[in-house]
């Protein structure tokens, strides 16, 4: 295979580029290599343009100047991408490889502006100022313009299905084992609204964000030595939020990030409420509780012809659960450097696009089979017919409102741990010291009615608190 292209999808060491390349190219203006360098020249770009406003600073900037550095990252394109690589790998514009990448960037700053201009390109900054920033105008959006949507479509499936089938009986299950009565509808409301408040801590986490730009140890030493009189800690706080962070204003060299770490918690609680329900749908379909609508020409075995597989909820099960590890490790490394900075989490944070990516296959895999799936009405009322077992808690509860201090003892020994019919229901009914009119009420309970305020309960997907 050594003829095979490094670019071919066939390559990929990932399936994130590879098999799954499509589903994670919304991604790419947020997660990709290219993106973190333009983002790197927004924050210089920026910050110059920042120096210029302060009187204390020489540097002036013609409207111009100010137009033509704004486009430097606005317009960044792959040729501008590649040059900066090869001013930090191999070299070029008559300077030597970097060997590092935010300085290839200053310098790919420095071959776009007047010579005058080159002493203030990265004036008193650390590295770290910049990458701090640019990871968080990268994850910001990639998390509010990608992933809360693909999980929001998530969400309407299944309130769809909620509102559609909210007065569907079904069995529900505890332990595994027969329960009392649910509807459908009102099971898939329960996963809506979860997912609802899940994602509202993404909006809340990234929205929070923030951002520092403090020098070397975050002490803006090298700033104050310069200029003194400069009040750098308004600065830095005008600049942040003026790229809509929040502003960092303690910090060692490395912003803490636990911010960060908010964020990827906030969608490991997204992706928990997904897992939760693709292995629920999983075991819905396999008592044929749900049915699969067929897609032309896709093949569900390799050697049996008839199956149609729970494929999409398995996909997404397996996406989020490899997610949810990355961004625990995520979470838990960034928040810690030794002492005042160490370098270990430069490389870690290359890996946020691959999290996020599986995030993404996975709420796509599950908003799909959320489609195709079609509630098997029958199946579930045979279940409940073949179960008339369930109404003894409406039976118990029942006689104990007409003062039956033995009531749940008389339904256990009934029921427990046997096969009883409704006849056996209405033989200890005709037994029973109670009124005529509660006789009738107990013989008209059935599993198929016995669901409660399950219809209803779907209304409460209305509330502003799932949003």
């Amino acid at each position: 295979m050594d003829d095979l292209p490094r670019a071919d999808p066939l390559s990929a060491v990932s399936p994130l580029d590879g098999r799954y390349a499509g589903r994670t190219e919304p991604l790419v203006p947020y997660a990709s290599e290219a993106a973190l360098v333009r983002a790197r020249v927004r924050v210089e770009a920026e910050y110059l343009l920042a120096l210029s406003e302060l009187d204390a600073t020489p540097l002036s900037l013609s409207s111009d100047e100010r137009a033509t550095l704004r486009s430097l990252y606005e317009e960044f394109d792959a040729d501008d991408a590649r040059l900066v690589k090869r001013l930090e790998t191999e070299g070029a514009a008559g300077y030597a490889a970097t060997n590092h990448d935010v300085k290839a960037v200053e310098y790919f700053l420095r071959t776009e502006t007047p010579e005058r201009v080159h002493p203030w390109i990265h004036f008193g900054l650390t590295s770290e100022d910049v990458n701090n920033l640019a990871h968080r105008l990268l994850a910001k959006p990639a998390a509010e313009d990608v992933l809360v949507p693909a999980a929001t479509e998530v969400r309407d499936e299944l309130v769809e299905l909620a509102r559609e089938h909210r007065d569907t009986p079904m069995l529900a299950r505890t332990h595994g084992q027969p329960a009392t009565p649910t509807t459908f509808g009102k099971e898939m409301a329960v996963y809506a609204a979860r997912l609802g408040r899940q994602l509202g801590r993404v909006r809340e986490a990234a929205a929070t964000l923030s951002g520092k730009l403090a020098g070397a140890s975050g002490t803006y030493a090298a700033h104050v030595a310069a200029y003194p009189d400069v009040d750098w800690r308004a600065f830095s706080r005008e600049f942040v939020t003026g790229l809509g962070l929040e502003h960092t204003a303690l910090s060692t060299q490395v912003n803490p990030c636990d911010d960060v770490a908010a964020l990827f918690d906030a969608l490991r609680g997204v992706n928990n409420v997904l897992l939760d329900l693709d292995l629920d749908v999983w075991l819905y379909v396999s008592d044929r509780y749900l049915g699969q609508e067929t897609e032309a020409g896709e093949t569900g075995s390799s050697t049996m012809p008839h199956k149609v597989n729970p494929i999409d909820f398995e996909n997404s099960e397996g996406n989020l659960s490899k997610a949810n590890s990355d961004l625990t490790f995520l979470a838990d490394y960034v928040t810690n450097s030794r002492l005042q900075r160490d370098l270990s989490d430069s490389t870690v944070k290359r890996n946020i696009g691959a999290a996020f990516a599986h995030c993404l296959v996975g709420y796509g895999k599950a908003a799909t089979g959320l489609r195709k799936v079609v509630p098997n009405e029958r199946v579930m009322r045979e279940e409940l017919d073949s179960h008339p077992e369930l109404v003894g808690e409406a039976v118990q509860t029942i006689l104990r409102r007409e003062g039956d201090t033995e009531a749940y003892e008389r339904v256990k020994d009934l029921t427990r741990g046997r096969d009883v019919t409704i006849g056996d229901f209405r033989d200890l009914f005709d037994e029973l010291n109670v009124s005529e009119s509660v006789r009738e009420e107990l013989r008209a309970l059935s599993p198929a009615t016995y669901v409660g305020l399950g219809d209803e309960l779907v209304d409460e997907l209305d509330e502003p608190a799932d949003e």
